[in-house]
Protein backbone atom coordinates (compact mmCIF):
# COMPACT_ATOMS: atom_id res chain seq x y z
CA UNK A 1 0.00 0.00 0.00
CA UNK A 2 0.93 3.61 -1.08
CA UNK A 3 2.34 5.72 2.27
CA UNK A 4 -0.22 8.29 1.19
CA UNK A 5 -3.31 5.64 1.48
CA UNK A 6 -1.84 4.86 4.67
CA UNK A 7 -1.65 8.20 6.15
CA UNK A 8 -5.59 8.98 4.32
CA UNK A 9 -6.79 5.65 6.78
CA UNK A 10 -5.60 7.71 9.23
CA UNK A 11 -7.32 10.85 8.71
CA UNK A 12 -10.13 9.97 7.20
CA UNK A 13 -11.44 6.88 8.29
CA UNK A 14 -13.86 6.83 11.42
CA UNK A 15 -16.48 5.31 12.99
CA UNK A 16 -20.08 6.48 12.74
CA UNK A 17 -19.88 6.78 17.04
CA UNK A 18 -17.27 9.52 16.48
CA UNK A 19 -19.87 12.13 15.84
CA UNK A 20 -22.86 11.60 18.31
CA UNK A 21 -26.62 13.16 16.39
CA UNK A 22 -26.09 15.92 18.66
CA UNK A 23 -22.77 17.36 16.98
CA UNK A 24 -24.58 16.73 13.86
CA UNK A 25 -27.20 18.60 14.22
CA UNK A 26 -25.53 21.36 15.72
CA UNK A 27 -23.09 21.48 12.91
CA UNK A 28 -25.76 21.35 10.38
CA UNK A 29 -27.47 24.26 11.88
CA UNK A 30 -24.31 26.26 11.86
CA UNK A 31 -23.38 25.38 8.44
CA UNK A 32 -27.08 26.33 7.31
CA UNK A 33 -26.39 22.79 4.76
CA UNK A 34 -29.71 20.71 3.83
CA UNK A 35 -29.55 16.82 3.04
CA UNK A 36 -31.52 14.42 0.90
CA UNK A 37 -31.99 10.56 1.02
CA UNK A 38 -32.12 9.01 -1.78
CA UNK A 39 -33.12 5.14 -1.88
CA UNK A 40 -33.52 3.75 -5.50
CA UNK A 41 -35.41 1.00 -5.51
CA UNK A 42 -36.92 -2.08 -8.04
CA UNK A 43 -38.98 -4.88 -6.70
CA UNK A 44 -37.99 -3.91 -2.81
CA UNK A 45 -41.23 -4.27 -0.95
CA UNK A 46 -39.87 -6.54 1.25
CA UNK A 47 -37.21 -4.16 2.57
CA UNK A 48 -38.31 -0.41 1.57
CA UNK A 49 -40.49 0.74 4.01
CA UNK A 50 -38.99 -0.22 7.44
CA UNK A 51 -35.77 1.95 5.77
CA UNK A 52 -38.03 4.61 5.37
CA UNK A 53 -39.87 4.34 8.62
CA UNK A 54 -36.49 4.08 10.40
CA UNK A 55 -34.85 7.29 8.79
CA UNK A 56 -38.14 9.03 9.31
CA UNK A 57 -38.00 8.30 12.88
CA UNK A 58 -34.65 8.36 13.85
CA UNK A 59 -33.53 11.64 11.60
CA UNK A 60 -36.63 12.94 10.96
CA UNK A 61 -39.16 13.45 14.01
CA UNK A 62 -36.55 12.51 16.82
CA UNK A 63 -33.56 14.73 15.42
CA UNK A 64 -33.95 17.46 12.30
CA UNK A 65 -30.85 15.62 10.56
CA UNK A 66 -32.42 14.73 7.35
CA UNK A 67 -34.66 17.27 5.60
CA UNK A 68 -35.76 15.28 2.64
CA UNK A 69 -37.01 11.29 2.08
CA UNK A 70 -36.91 10.07 -1.45
CA UNK A 71 -37.43 6.90 -2.90
CA UNK A 72 -37.34 6.57 -6.77
CA UNK A 73 -39.09 3.68 -8.46
CA UNK A 74 -37.63 2.51 -11.45
CA UNK A 75 -40.15 0.51 -12.41
CA UNK A 76 -41.39 -2.24 -9.98
CA UNK A 77 -43.62 -4.43 -10.49
CA UNK A 78 -44.65 -5.55 -6.54
CA UNK A 79 -45.85 -2.88 -3.85
CA UNK A 80 -42.48 -1.07 -3.84
CA UNK A 81 -44.15 2.22 -4.08
CA UNK A 82 -46.62 1.41 -2.00
CA UNK A 83 -44.33 0.70 0.93
CA UNK A 84 -42.39 3.37 0.80
CA UNK A 85 -45.35 6.20 0.80
CA UNK A 86 -47.18 4.11 3.77
CA UNK A 87 -43.80 5.20 5.45
CA UNK A 88 -43.50 8.44 5.06
CA UNK A 89 -40.97 8.55 1.62
CA UNK A 90 -41.47 10.92 -1.05
CA UNK A 91 -42.10 8.38 -3.89
CA UNK A 92 -41.55 9.40 -7.54
CA UNK A 93 -41.36 7.21 -10.47
CA UNK A 94 -37.81 7.07 -12.53
CA UNK A 95 -40.01 7.66 -16.04
CA UNK A 96 -41.34 10.98 -15.15
CA UNK A 97 -37.81 12.48 -14.18
CA UNK A 98 -37.10 14.39 -17.46
CA UNK A 99 -38.98 13.08 -19.74
CA UNK A 100 -37.63 13.97 -22.64
CA UNK A 101 -34.39 11.92 -22.19
CA UNK A 102 -36.46 8.03 -22.30
CA UNK A 103 -34.88 6.20 -19.04
CA UNK A 104 -31.93 3.37 -19.68
CA UNK A 105 -32.28 0.83 -17.19
CA UNK A 106 -30.00 0.45 -14.11
CA UNK A 107 -29.15 1.48 -11.00
CA UNK A 108 -26.94 4.51 -12.00
CA UNK A 109 -29.31 5.95 -14.76
CA UNK A 110 -32.07 6.30 -11.29
CA UNK A 111 -29.20 7.88 -9.03
CA UNK A 112 -28.36 10.09 -11.74
CA UNK A 113 -32.03 11.22 -12.11
CA UNK A 114 -32.72 11.76 -8.38
CA UNK A 115 -30.62 15.02 -8.64
CA UNK A 116 -33.52 17.05 -10.67
CA UNK A 117 -36.32 15.61 -7.84
CA UNK A 118 -34.00 16.43 -4.78
CA UNK A 119 -32.31 19.89 -3.11
CA UNK A 120 -30.54 18.95 -0.65
CA UNK A 121 -26.71 20.31 -0.55
CA UNK A 122 -25.79 17.05 0.62
CA UNK A 123 -26.99 13.58 -1.09
CA UNK A 124 -27.09 10.68 0.39
CA UNK A 125 -27.58 7.23 -1.49
CA UNK A 126 -28.88 4.06 0.68
CA UNK A 127 -29.76 0.74 -1.36
CA UNK A 128 -33.22 -0.80 -0.36
CA UNK A 129 -32.80 -3.69 -0.05
CA UNK A 130 -30.88 -3.57 3.77
CA UNK A 131 -32.27 -6.04 6.19
CA UNK A 132 -31.70 -5.07 10.06
CA UNK A 133 -31.25 -1.01 8.88
CA UNK A 134 -29.65 1.11 11.44
CA UNK A 135 -29.76 5.09 11.18
CA UNK A 136 -25.80 5.06 11.18
CA UNK A 137 -25.97 4.49 7.76
CA UNK A 138 -27.34 7.73 6.86
CA UNK A 139 -26.07 9.91 9.92
CA UNK A 140 -22.73 8.06 9.76
CA UNK A 141 -21.48 8.97 6.29
CA UNK A 142 -22.89 12.57 6.50
CA UNK A 143 -21.59 13.38 9.52
CA UNK A 144 -17.74 14.59 7.93
CA UNK A 145 -19.72 16.33 5.83
CA UNK A 146 -21.23 18.35 8.21
CA UNK A 147 -18.25 18.74 10.32
CA UNK A 148 -15.24 18.82 7.77
CA UNK A 149 -15.53 21.34 4.92
CA UNK A 150 -12.37 19.97 3.03
CA UNK A 151 -14.51 16.59 3.24
CA UNK A 152 -17.26 15.77 -0.17
CA UNK A 153 -17.34 12.13 -1.04
CA UNK A 154 -17.81 9.83 2.18
CA UNK A 155 -18.50 6.26 2.07
CA UNK A 156 -19.68 3.35 4.22
CA UNK A 157 -17.75 0.72 5.11
CA UNK A 158 -19.13 -2.63 7.28
CA UNK A 159 -18.85 -5.69 7.42
CA UNK A 160 -20.84 -7.86 4.84
CA UNK A 161 -21.51 -11.63 5.56
CA UNK A 162 -23.08 -14.40 3.16
CA UNK A 163 -25.56 -16.84 5.28
CA UNK A 164 -23.01 -17.79 8.18
CA UNK A 165 -19.46 -16.71 6.84
CA UNK A 166 -18.54 -13.37 8.08
CA UNK A 167 -17.04 -10.88 5.40
CA UNK A 168 -17.65 -13.22 2.75
CA UNK A 169 -20.44 -10.57 1.19
CA UNK A 170 -18.36 -8.69 -1.23
CA UNK A 171 -17.64 -11.42 -3.80
CA UNK A 172 -17.90 -8.47 -6.71
CA UNK A 173 -15.75 -6.29 -4.91
CA UNK A 174 -12.96 -8.94 -3.72
CA UNK A 175 -12.58 -10.66 -7.26
CA UNK A 176 -12.90 -7.40 -9.37
CA UNK A 177 -13.56 -4.13 -8.10
CA UNK A 178 -10.13 -4.42 -5.42
CA UNK A 179 -8.70 -5.89 -8.11
CA UNK A 180 -8.90 -3.40 -10.47
CA UNK A 181 -8.63 -0.13 -8.11
CA UNK A 182 -5.00 -1.94 -6.65
CA UNK A 183 -3.92 -1.89 -10.06
CA UNK A 184 -4.69 0.95 -11.57
CA UNK A 185 -6.07 3.68 -9.16
CA UNK A 186 -3.43 2.91 -5.96
CA UNK A 187 -5.01 5.49 -4.04
CA UNK A 188 -8.20 4.00 -3.54
CA UNK A 189 -6.83 0.85 -2.21
CA UNK A 190 -7.94 2.06 1.09
CA UNK A 191 -11.62 1.78 0.49
CA UNK A 192 -12.91 -0.71 2.85
CA UNK A 193 -16.18 -1.60 0.54
CA UNK A 194 -15.46 0.76 -2.82
CA UNK A 195 -18.75 -1.03 -4.46
CA UNK A 196 -21.17 0.17 -1.69
CA UNK A 197 -24.47 1.34 -2.27
CA UNK A 198 -24.36 3.84 0.99
CA UNK A 199 -22.51 6.80 0.08
CA UNK A 200 -23.05 10.97 0.76
CA UNK A 201 -21.56 13.53 -1.17
CA UNK A 202 -21.90 17.37 -2.00
CA UNK A 203 -24.32 18.22 -4.46
CA UNK A 204 -21.80 20.42 -5.96
CA UNK A 205 -19.41 17.64 -6.88
CA UNK A 206 -22.42 15.31 -7.88
CA UNK A 207 -23.45 17.07 -9.77
CA UNK A 208 -20.09 17.68 -12.50
CA UNK A 209 -19.57 13.81 -12.66
CA UNK A 210 -20.72 11.26 -15.41
CA UNK A 211 -22.90 8.16 -14.15
CA UNK A 212 -22.51 5.08 -15.59
CA UNK A 213 -26.36 3.91 -15.99
CA UNK A 214 -25.47 0.71 -14.57
CA UNK A 215 -23.56 -1.49 -11.87
CA UNK A 216 -20.70 0.07 -12.69
CA UNK A 217 -21.63 3.74 -11.16
CA UNK A 218 -20.18 3.38 -7.80
CA UNK A 219 -16.58 2.16 -9.21
CA UNK A 220 -16.93 5.39 -11.61
CA UNK A 221 -18.01 7.97 -9.35
CA UNK A 222 -15.18 6.87 -6.97
CA UNK A 223 -12.51 7.32 -9.34
CA UNK A 224 -14.03 10.57 -11.18
CA UNK A 225 -14.11 12.55 -7.46
CA UNK A 226 -10.67 10.88 -7.09
CA UNK A 227 -9.27 12.78 -10.11
CA UNK A 228 -11.92 15.48 -9.45
CA UNK A 229 -10.74 16.36 -5.48
CA UNK A 230 -8.14 14.35 -4.63
CA UNK A 231 -8.10 11.83 -2.16
CA UNK A 232 -8.16 13.97 0.73
CA UNK A 233 -11.59 15.32 0.22
CA UNK A 234 -12.93 11.57 -0.20
CA UNK A 235 -13.71 9.33 3.06
CA UNK A 236 -15.39 6.21 4.84
CA UNK A 237 -17.21 5.56 8.13
CA UNK A 238 -17.86 2.16 9.74
CA UNK A 239 -20.93 1.75 10.39
CA UNK A 240 -21.36 -1.67 11.33
CA UNK A 241 -22.60 -4.77 9.41
CA UNK A 242 -24.57 -4.57 6.61
CA UNK A 243 -27.32 -7.30 5.90
CA UNK A 244 -29.13 -7.40 2.47
CA UNK A 245 -30.31 -9.95 -0.51
CA UNK A 246 -27.84 -12.02 -2.30
CA UNK A 247 -27.54 -12.26 -5.76
CA UNK A 248 -26.48 -15.40 -8.07
CA UNK A 249 -23.40 -16.56 -9.63
CA UNK A 250 -24.90 -14.98 -13.46
CA UNK A 251 -26.28 -11.85 -12.21
CA UNK A 252 -22.51 -11.34 -10.06
CA UNK A 253 -20.74 -12.00 -13.28
CA UNK A 254 -22.92 -9.33 -15.09
CA UNK A 255 -22.09 -6.90 -12.60
CA UNK A 256 -18.50 -7.72 -12.71
CA UNK A 257 -18.10 -7.03 -16.61
CA UNK A 258 -20.31 -3.81 -16.08
CA UNK A 259 -17.61 -2.56 -13.57
CA UNK A 260 -14.54 -3.98 -15.79
CA UNK A 261 -15.90 -1.89 -18.58
CA UNK A 262 -16.88 1.16 -16.61
CA UNK A 263 -12.42 1.02 -15.20
CA UNK A 264 -12.16 0.47 -19.20
CA UNK A 265 -13.82 3.80 -20.18
CA UNK A 266 -11.86 5.82 -17.35
CA UNK A 267 -8.17 3.74 -18.01
CA UNK A 268 -8.48 5.03 -22.11
CA UNK A 269 -11.09 6.96 -23.00
CA UNK A 270 -12.27 5.94 -26.73
CA UNK A 271 -11.18 2.40 -26.40
CA UNK A 272 -13.71 0.14 -27.96
CA UNK A 273 -13.69 -3.63 -27.00
CA UNK A 274 -16.98 -5.73 -27.21
CA UNK A 275 -19.39 -4.93 -24.46
CA UNK A 276 -20.82 -8.23 -24.19
CA UNK A 277 -20.51 -11.08 -22.16
CA UNK A 278 -21.68 -14.77 -23.03
CA UNK A 279 -22.45 -16.98 -19.94
CA UNK A 280 -23.31 -20.50 -19.94
CA UNK A 281 -26.30 -22.58 -18.23
CA UNK A 282 -26.56 -26.22 -18.28
CA UNK A 283 -29.95 -26.80 -20.02
CA UNK A 284 -31.69 -30.40 -21.77
CA UNK A 285 -29.17 -30.69 -24.79
CA UNK A 286 -26.01 -29.42 -22.57
CA UNK A 287 -24.86 -26.41 -21.70
CA UNK A 288 -26.45 -23.42 -23.59
CA UNK A 289 -24.96 -20.16 -24.41
CA UNK A 290 -25.92 -16.50 -23.22
CA UNK A 291 -24.97 -14.05 -24.39
CA UNK A 292 -26.17 -10.47 -22.56
CA UNK A 293 -25.12 -6.55 -23.52
CA UNK A 294 -22.42 -5.09 -20.74
CA UNK A 295 -23.82 -1.28 -19.56
CA UNK A 296 -21.82 0.79 -21.39
CA UNK A 297 -23.77 3.99 -21.34
CA UNK A 298 -23.41 7.17 -18.96
CA UNK A 299 -25.42 9.99 -18.55
CA UNK A 300 -23.72 13.29 -18.63
CA UNK A 301 -22.61 15.36 -15.76
CA UNK A 302 -26.24 17.00 -14.09
CA UNK A 303 -25.22 20.23 -14.75
CA UNK A 304 -25.42 20.37 -18.88
CA UNK A 305 -28.95 19.11 -18.35
CA UNK A 306 -30.87 22.39 -19.48
CA UNK A 307 -34.05 21.35 -16.47
CA UNK A 308 -31.08 21.11 -14.19
CA UNK A 309 -29.96 24.42 -14.52
CA UNK A 310 -33.56 25.53 -15.15
CA UNK A 311 -34.81 24.89 -11.89
CA UNK A 312 -35.65 21.81 -9.74
CA UNK A 313 -38.89 20.43 -9.43
CA UNK A 314 -40.18 21.89 -12.30
CA UNK A 315 -43.47 20.72 -14.14
CA UNK A 316 -42.57 18.41 -17.74
CA UNK A 317 -42.43 19.82 -21.10
CA UNK A 318 -45.33 18.76 -22.95
CA UNK A 319 -43.73 17.59 -25.75
CA UNK A 320 -40.71 15.04 -25.02
CA UNK A 321 -38.18 14.46 -27.53
CA UNK A 322 -35.91 11.44 -27.67
CA UNK A 323 -32.41 11.97 -26.33
CA UNK A 324 -29.68 9.23 -25.95
CA UNK A 325 -26.41 10.61 -24.59
CA UNK A 326 -23.22 8.23 -24.16
CA UNK A 327 -21.03 10.59 -22.09
CA UNK A 328 -17.42 9.17 -21.72
CA UNK A 329 -15.15 12.55 -21.47
CA UNK A 330 -13.40 13.55 -18.12
CA UNK A 331 -15.41 15.19 -15.68
CA UNK A 332 -15.28 18.96 -15.39
CA UNK A 333 -13.21 20.81 -12.95
CA UNK A 334 -15.31 21.13 -9.22
CA UNK A 335 -14.97 24.16 -7.23
CA UNK A 336 -16.05 24.14 -3.79
CA UNK A 337 -19.16 25.79 -2.94
CA UNK A 338 -18.44 27.66 0.72
CA UNK A 339 -21.02 29.57 2.69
Amino acid sequence: MLEEVERWLTKRSWSAADRPLSALVAAKRGSGSTISVVLPALNEEATVGAIVAEIRRSLMEAVPLVDELVVIDSGSTDRTSREAADAGARVVHRDAILPRMPALPGKGEVLWRSLLVTSGDIVCFVDADLKEFSPDFVSGIVGPLLTDPDVDFVKAMYDRPLGSAAGQGGRVTELMARPVLNLHWPLLAGFVQPLGGEYAVRRGLLEQLPFPVGYGVELGLLVDALHTVGLDALAQVDVGVRVHRHQDGLALGRMAAAIYRTAQLRLARGHLVRPELTQFERGEEGFAARTTKVDTEERPPMIEITEYRGGRLTDPPPDPLPEHTAHTRPPAPYHRRTG
